[in-house]
Parts: structure tokens; sequence; C-alpha cells
């Protein structure tokens, strides 16, 4: 028996539209890294990108539970001594909201060259407005 290898084209992609209004940062990071990684299609293999584009919409909107707004931290490190900055939930929705679904997917998908091609399949938008109207995107529904 051989082992199947799917071809791979671009061309063939499909883009999916998410919309975060009310969604939980958790669960919705969850489906979306599957989408990416192409887990939702009967070719995925796991070596290979396999997956579709996604947009999501409404990332202003997310919601996380229990305390996480004020505990959940978020670092980054500068290189410099002493550089290490540290923000909480809340402040990172103020800045730079799609920037905290970017994250949190990313942290789903392979840590390797892979993964980081996966995440550039990722459109994150704080508003309800996108620019991708010409690739005529889905609808996708996140499981409640």
């Amino acid at each position: 028996m051989k082992t199947f290898i799917p071809k791979i084209d671009s061309a063939n992609r499909d883009w999916y539209v998410v919309d975060l209004k009310d969604a939980v940062l958790g669960r919705a990071a969850g489906e979306i890294a599957n989408i990416l990684r192409g887990k939702n299609k009967p070719i995925f293999t796991p070596h290979l990108d396999t997956g579709d584009h996604v947009i999501a919409i409404n990332a202003a909107h997310l919601k996380v539970t229990g305390n996480k707004p004020t505990d959940k931290k978020y670092y980054r490190y500068t290189g410099y001594p002493g550089g290490l900055r540290v923000r909480t939930f809340e402040k990172m929705m103020q800045n730079d909201s799609p920037r905290v679904l970017s994250h949190a997917v990313k942290g789903m998908l392979p840590k390797n060259r892979l993964g980081r091609k996966m995440i550039k399949k990722l459109h994150v938008y704080a508003g309800d407005e996108h620019p991708h109207q010409a690739q005529k995107p889905q609808i996708l529904k996140l499981s409640k």
C-alpha cells in the first residue's frame, strides 16, 4: 500500500470569516488553529500545510473567563538588560486586541517553520470590516 501525499495548491485554499463577538479566547483560538492546520480536511497531513485562510473580525470583543482579565499577563523582552515588559489582558485588549488572538493561535500551532508558514494565513481585525471581499470568504460559525 502506498502512502497518500496530497498535492498542495494555494489556489485551492478556502477562505473563512469568523465573527469573534462574545467568543471565548481559548475556544475560538483552538478552532481557528485547527482550520489553519487543515485538521478539518480528509487530506490532513502533519508535515504539510493543508490548511485554509481565516479572517477573524471583531477581535476587540473577545472574552475570557474568571479573573483572567486582570491575572493573565503577556510578556515581551526588548533585548536590553531590565527590558522585560509585562501587560495584562485588559491592557492588551485596549491597545492591540488583534495581537491577543494571534498570540493564542500561534501557541497552538507547531513550533517550527511549518507553524510560521501557517500563522501567515490568519488575518485578524479589531472591527467588523476586512479587505478580503475579493476572496469570497465563507462564514464559519464557532461551536458554543
